[in-house]
């Protein structure tokens, strides 16, 4: 994310618990996926979850960008 999203996510995160929630759960996929992206092998299983992971990462980041976007000058 930009200087300026982090910015107002900062500002805006105390008054809006939807908003929490959500870059709560963006940090924790890309904690995960970075986990997984170091290993030198997935299982079928594993790599299914990547992926998994990797489209509710892009989901709440998209709904992120659409709380942010009223709020920007």
């Amino acid at each position: 994310m930009e200087a300026s999203d982090e910015a107002l996510i900062a500002k805006l995160i105390n008054t809006d618990p939807v908003l929490k929630q959500l870059v709560d759960d963006h940090l924790d996929y890309e904690r995960r996926l970075e986990d997984m992206n170091r290993r030198p092998y997935l299982s079928t299983e594993e790599d299914i979850e990547r992926k998994r992971l990797q489209k509710a990462k892009l989901a709440g980041k998209d709904k992120i960008e659409r709380i942010l976007a009223p709020h920007r000058v």
